[in-house]
């Protein structure tokens, strides 16, 4: 008789149906290093999060619809969307390599080697969608690297050099910790929110596969601030450099022409968007408000105050208060 392999139950966090919001979940949720080793990602993730979805990011059932692979502003706005996401993954796996060697334990090693596999994921599943939406494969990845050469020159370079600066030149392992976890993870997440509150009714594909890749982000933001709360606690010294890094990372940010490439993606969307005006109907992109009546400033604005609301509740959970207008850039 052939042994039955027993069910996989999946923690509440990991689940795609039973996780939270990006946003609720990066305010809300505690999770350590010690917890999220390789035995977790093995189970919780490769056979929670990502059960039926590890090839694509999502469900087979998921289609994508046939106006998506028309040519118009519509599916230029995803192209772009995807296509600097890719890329930008694809930097942040090879960042995190340093971030394995400088890993001060094992924990830590295997946390960070999950996180770079979970970018590469993301990755590689933002690169797949594309040519599920009609792109050629056989020239896919050099396609990207053209059509995001600027993005990639003007505001990922800048950003993956400062943090190279302090995880490999520098060596300083909390100080790479909490660029990833507050100046780019934290920065960035808000907006991946946004993207999938507005695909889910356009390309339910693209939805579901940003869902898998923010169920992943919540996590990596958990265990990041857990890090640095404990090294602050075990280094209290520490505070007036973890201060440091996050000016300088905020002023990084307000240097970067980021919002130039955002909005233009969101004036597209919008353009589609209402091209597709009966696709989209009454749906709330968020609660009390449909997303045909938002502008892309609106949107991008948004984003921005979640950003905002996201920091000031994490870092009050690490002890940094004082850091929340150097974040925000409220200061």
């Amino acid at each position: 008789m052939t042994p039955q392999t027993p069910a996989v139950s999946v923690s509440p966090e990991a689940g795609f149906d039973t996780a939270p919001g990006l946003l609720d979940g990066a305010k809300a949720l505690d999770l350590s290093v010690d917890r999220c080793d390789l035995a977790y990602w093995f189970t919780e993730v490769a056979q929670g999060t990502l059960r039926g979805r590890a090839v694509s990011g999502h469900t087979p059932d998921a289609q994508v619809p046939d106006f998506m692979r028309e040519p118009g502003p519509l599916r230029e706005a995803l192209v772009l969307e995807l296509g600097y996401r890719s890329v930008a993954e694809e930097l942040a796996t090879r960042l995190l390599a340093h971030y394995v060697d400088r890993a001060p334990g094992v924990p830590e090693m295997e946390f960070y080697a999950t996180q770079l596999v979970d970018e590469a994921r993301h990755a590689r599943v933002f690169r797949r969608h594309l040519a599920e939406l009609g792109m050629p494969e056989r020239t896919l990845v050099s396609d990207i690297a053209r059509m995001s050469a600027d993005y990639r020159r003007r505001v990922l370079e800048p950003v993956a050099r400062f943090t190279l600066d302090i995880i490999r030149d520098q060596g300083d392992f909390a100080g790479g910790v909490a660029v990833f976890t507050i100046v780019i993870e934290g920065v960035l997440a808000p907006a991946a929110e946004l993207s999938e509150r507005k695909w889910d009714r356009l390309d339910p594909a693209a939805g579901e596969l940003s869902r898998t890749a923010a169920i992943d982000e919540i996590r990596h933001l958990a265990v990041g601030s857990s890090l640095l709360r404990d090294h602050l606690v075990a280094h209290p010294g520490y505070r007036p450099r973890l201060l440091e890094i996050l000016r300088a990372g905020r002023k990084l940010w307000d240097e970067v022409p980021d919002r130039e490439f955002v909005l233009h993606r969101e004036e597209l969307f919008q353009r589609g968007m209402e091209q597709h005006a009966d696709a989209v109907g009454d749906y709330e992109v968020w609660p009390g408000r449909r997303m045909l009546d938002t502008t892309p400033e609106e949107r991008y604005d948004t984003a921005e105050r979640w950003t905002d609301e996201m920091a000031e509740v994490r870092l009050a959970q690490m002890g940094l208060e004082e850091a929340v207008g150097l974040v925000s850039g409220k200061s």
